[in-house]
């Protein structure tokens, strides 16, 4: 964990995100809390980093997304070299919830 992050405002913040129980809840807390534009950006990194693992291209990836190459350069390296929260999400969610076409699993 980055330790420039860390600090008791954003543990609250954390452990307010966790209490969170259905995706309705998620959305409720989240467009109080963000942007639209900011919560689009949120899920498109999620987006990305799930195309990077499954072994797209960049070009692929900005085809099917439009998200530039410049944020999924900055997934990837998250990917690579970060702290690993892209890969534990994409561990847990199982394939069908996380679809790389940004639809939802029926």
């Amino acid at each position: 964990m980055n330790d420039k992050i860390r600090d008791p405002q954003t543990d609250a913040l954390f452990d307010a995100i966790l209490t969170l129980r259905t995706r309705d809840e998620c959305y409720n807390l989240f467009e109080d809390l963000c942007t639209v534009s900011e919560i689009k950006s949120l899920a498109s990194r999620i987006q990305v980093a799930a195309l990077l693992n499954e072994g797209h291209t960049y070009a692929e990836i900005f085809e099917r997304t439009g998200v530039s190459t410049a944020t999924i350069s900055r997934v990837n390296r998250c990917l690579e070299y970060g702290a690993d929260g892209y890969k534990t999400v994409l561990e847990r969610v199982s394939n069908n919830e996380i679809l790389t076409d940004g639809k939802e699993s029926p």
